[in-house]
C-alpha cells in the first residue's frame, strides 16, 4: 500500500509540477502576446505616419507641378504618348483625355488611322505646350482651361 501511496504522491507531485509549468508557460505566452500586441500597435502607428507623410509629399508634388514643371511634363507626354491623351490628364482635362485614349486604343482596330490622327494631335499639342512661354502656357491651359490646341 505504501508503494501505491508513494506512486500516487509522486504522480500528484508530477501533476502539480506540470500544472505549475503550464501556468508559467501560459503566463509567459500572455506576456509575449502583450509585447507582440504593443509592437504591432507601434508598427501600425509608424506605418500610418509613413503613409501620411508619403501622401502629403505626393499631393504636394502633383499639385505643386505648375508652370514650367507641368508645361514640360505635358509637352513631352503629348509628343511621346499623345495618342493616349496622357498629357490631357496631366493638365486636368479628363474628358478630353478619355476621348483621346479611347480613339487611340480603338483606332488600332480600324487600320490605325484614328490612332495616327490622335497621335498627330498629341504631337502638335506637345510642341505647342513646350514652345509657349510659361506665362502663356499657364494663362491658356491652366487658368483659361483651353482643352484643344
Amino acid at each position: 500500500m505504501s508503494d501505491e501511496k508513494n506512486l500516487k504522491d509522486g504522480l500528484d507531485d508530477m501533476l502539480g509540477d506540470a500544472k505549475d509549468g503550464a501556468k508559467k508557460a501560459a503566463d509567459k505566452a500572455s506576456e509575449l502576446a502583450e509585447d507582440a500586441k504593443e509592437k504591432a500597435s507601434e508598427f501600425a502607428d509608424d506605418a500610418k505616419e509613413t503613409i501620411s507623410d508619403f501622401t502629403d509629399s505626393a499631393k504636394e508634388a502633383f499639385t505643386g507641378a505648375t508652370g514650367e514643371n507641368k508645361k514640360v511634363l505635358a509637352g513631352v507626354l503629348g509628343i511621346l504618348l499623345g495618342a493616349f491623351g496622357v498629357h490631357k490628364f496631366i493638365l486636368g482635362y479628363t474628358k478630353e483625355g478619355i476621348i483621346m485614349a479611347v480613339v487611340g486604343v480603338l483606332g488600332f482596330f480600324l487600320c490605325g488611322i484614328p490612332t495616327m490622327i490622335v497621335s498627330v494631335v498629341g504631337l502638335v499639342e506637345g510642341i505647342m505646350y513646350i514652345t509657349k512661354t510659361d506665362e502663356e502656357f499657364y494663362n491658356t491651359y491652366q487658368v483659361g482651361r483651353k482643352p484643344w490646341f
